[in-house]
């Protein structure tokens, strides 16, 4: 007879909240959902207010150049870049995406 291992308690449901915050996005006139820090959050806001550009259209840029494998991940290296930028440091990743200048 094959011996009872004991069990472990159950947790129902109860889950860790989450520290992402889930946000709905038109990039190239599509509809998606982001999964942000809500300090990235803010960041990206504050870039699209720095730029004049709606925080869609900024994301929709970011899309278009790409290298990173998901857009989350691009939306991330884009945001530590700008601030690099801003900070005179040069960016992580070289990226066609010259949002600063007015390039769109």
């Amino acid at each position: 007879m094959p011996i009872a291992l004991p069990r472990r308690p159950t947790r129902g449901f109860e889950r860790t909240p989450s520290s992402l915050v889930i946000r709905n996005v038109v990039v190239a006139g599509h509809r998606t959902s982001v999964r942000l820090e809500p300090t990235m959050w803010e960041a990206l806001h504050d870039i699209a207010r720095q730029l004049g550009m709606p925080i869609h259209e900024v994301v929709t840029q970011i899309d278009r150049h790409r290298t990173a494998s998901t857009l989350t991940a691009a939306i991330r290296v884009y945001i530590v870049d700008f601030y690099r930028g801003a900070a005179g440091q040069p960016p992580l990743q070289p990226s066609p995406l010259s949002l600063s200048n007015g390039d769109c």
